[in-house]
């Protein structure tokens, strides 16, 4: 039995990871749960599952949360240190990191220092830092399964291959969102809501909006780089309305080895929670005789141009990467908030990349400086905007 310790249990990939537990008593069991504010969803998970420790990022919330709870043996904690204590657990085989944000960074790689089993979902930790995740990899036991639908597609193609040398490319597939096909004079009036309408795919609000701009693309790309060891030219985007397959790989010989499956994200959920080892899901497979079609297109980067530079931030390396994210993140929030046009999206983010001084080799302490400074940044510039 497995004993995962879950970083976001609240969230949208959080709570699909409870749903699979629940189907695989006998196979996992809960230690560590955690939630930025959401304390009423967490107590729920927390009566259910009976962890040992819960970590609230929010202080007060931790305070109320700890009320609600007296009498019972869950220790709670807050803030940045619960998290890192619920990725350090002694009890914990496995990590589940699926926090949205930078915040999963740091956790991440307290979790490889300790040799855990990282799931990982959360995408920010490999685009921002995915040099440091790689250099603390290398000196730990810790192993890494990604978590994202493609990512865990291609890692499961690549059993096939006994040396990356055998690989002509990766080919990330992408749904195209609900805007598929749209020309960018036509994503003008965009609103909030009807960039959260995913056609095939339930996720939280940021991840939903950045599938709509193709940012989450490009953030795999990124992820995929450093996942995978591969050069971006070996990375390839492709459309794919269908999310039926997942993300294929392309080897020397011309063969292709594609994964594909029903578009729930307990899929992949189930495969990371369980791996090596495939467990029996709960869900319905694929009924061949029910797909009408698989079709293909290319990416239009120049109405998608936030795919277009996540390419370019992931070649630059360094810090760039961290400036994209969180300025995409910054742009996205203030989109949700009525504040910018989802045609702005992809222009503050490139002008925050193009004002940044990159650093070629920078520390973990550089990262999370440039994101500070850079957050702030484009802030700030966005309040004057709005006013």
């Amino acid at each position: 039995m497995k004993n995962i310790s879950i970083l976001g249990s609240t969230g949208s990939i959080g709570t699909q990871a409870l749903d699979v537990i629940r189907h695989n008593r006998g196979k996992f069991n809960v230690v560590g749960l955690s939630a930025n504010k959401n304390i009423e969803l967490l107590y729920k998970q927390i009566i259910e599952f009976k962890p040992k420790l819960a970590a609230v990022f929010d202080q007060d919330s931790a305070v109320n949360l700890s009320k609600m709870l007296k009498g019972t043996k869950t220790e709670v904690t807050c803030g940045m240190d619960g998290l890192i204590a619920a990725a350090e657990m002694d009890d914990a085989d496995t990590i589940l990191t699926s926090v949205v944000g930078m915040v999963g960074l740091v956790p991440t790689i307290s979790a490889i220092k300790k040799n855990k089993e990282i799931a990982l979902a959360n995408k920010e930790t490999l685009v921002a830092g995915g040099s440091i995740v790689k250099e603390a990899l290398k000196k730990s036991s810790a192993k890494l399964v990604p978590v994202d639908s493609e990512h865990c597609a291609i890692f499961q193609c690549l059993q096939s291959s006994s040396s990356k040398d055998e690989v002509k490319r990766l080919i990330l597939t992408a749904s195209g969102g609900p805007f598929r096909g749209k020309k960018r004079d036509e994503l003008e009036w965009v609103t909030p809501q009807m960039a959260l309408k995913h056609p095939n795919w339930n996720m939280g609000k940021k991840v939903t909006i950045d599938s709509a701009t193709l940012m989450n693309k490009g953030l795999e790309v990124i992820e995929a780089h450093y996942l995978f060891e591969m050069d971006f030219d070996k990375i390839d985007v492709v459309i794919h309305p269908q999310s039926i397959i997942h993300s294929m790989v392309e080897y020397r010989d011309g063969s292709v080895m594609a994964q594909l499956g029903v578009h729930d994200m307990r899929n992949p959920i189930l495969y990371a929670l369980g791996y090596p080892e495939r467990l029996n899901t709960a869900l319905e497979g694929l009924d061949f005789t029910k797909l009408d079609k698989l079709t293909f297109e290319k990416p239009d980067y120049e109405s998608f141009r936030s795919l277009k530079l996540a390419y370019q931030a992931g070649v630059e390396g360094g810090t760039m990467p961290t400036v994209l994210n969180c300025a995409n993140e910054v742009a996205v929030d203030m989109f949700l908030k009525g504040v910018i046009k989802f045609t702005d999206i992809p222009e503050i983010v490139d002008r925050a990349m193009m004002e940044h001084e990159n650093i070629s080799h920078p520390t973990l302490e550089d990262i999370l400086h440039t994101d500070k400074v850079s957050r702030k940044k484009v802030y700030d510039r966005l309040k004057v905007v709005k006013q």
